[in-house]
């Protein structure tokens, strides 16, 4: 079995090839460039240093949410095309899921989230690579005290954590904990590996679809406009 793993949902741009067991190929970018400037070039720049041929590979993953609307829209789209043009399957990922398992950390509570603006969070939370609560959409307090209940500390990682680092802390005080910058990121790498172990959740390209958890901004403020229009 050999992927082609890829992560837009997020700030990072990323890639990673997993062959025969091990990652074979890893990079994330975070530049000026846009995901749809970043992507392709960095496709190209996979195979070719992992010493993979397109025609080789047996299956894609990417993640499809949640995260930037436009950035899972990048991803999937990208890897539905290249599902069609390579007739292989594609495996759906959770960004959450997969920017808790970038971190080793048998202590904590791993909570990643990602600002998901006005004052919201995607999270979730996990330890020792079961979850504990559900990707989902809140508002941060009502994130923290979703937690809250949990025994243990928490590590909070992704880049939800630059926003809401403080806001955290004097919720939480010392059970919460910050990932150090290296390693609050989505890896690519990590996504490669959840779909390598989930390859018999792999779906054609037809099925594939974003997982968005809230309708995009413009659907949202259209139906705000119907219901006050009654």
């Amino acid at each position: 079995m050999i992927i082609l793993a890829i992560d837009t949902s997020g700030p990072v741009c990323g890639v990673a090839v997993w062959a025969d067991g091990r990652i074979r190929y890893e990079a994330a970018a975070i530049n000026k460039l846009t995901h749809s400037e970043s992507l392709m070039p960095m496709l190209d720049e996979a195979l070719t240093r992992s010493g993979v041929d397109k025609k080789e590979l047996t299956h894609l993953a990417v993640t499809v949410g949640p995260g930037s609307f436009t950035g899972v829209r990048i991803g999937v789209t990208a890897v539905k095309a290249l599902s069609h043009a390579l007739n292989i399957p594609c495996i759906p990922v959770s960004a959450l899921e997969a920017t808790a398992a970038g971190i080793c950390d048998t202590q904590h509570i791993l909570c990643p989230i990602q600002d998901a603006r006005v004052m919201q969070v995607y999270g979730a939370a996990f330890k020792n690579g079961k979850r504990l609560l559900g990707d989902c959409v809140m508002k941060l307090d009502e994130f923290i005290a979703a937690l809250s209940p949990l025994e243990g500390d928490f590590l909070f990682t992704g880049d939800g954590v630059a926003t809401y680092q403080a806001k955290i802390e004097a919720a939480l005080g010392d059970r919460a904990a910050f990932a150090p910058a290296q390693c609050a990121y989505l890896r690519p790498a990590a996504v490669a590996c959840i779909a390598a172990e989930n390859a018999d959740k792999a779906v054609d390209y037809l099925t594939l679809q974003p997982m968005y958890l809230r309708a995009p901004q413009a659907e949202r403020e259209r139906a705000k406009k119907e219901a006050q229009n009654g």
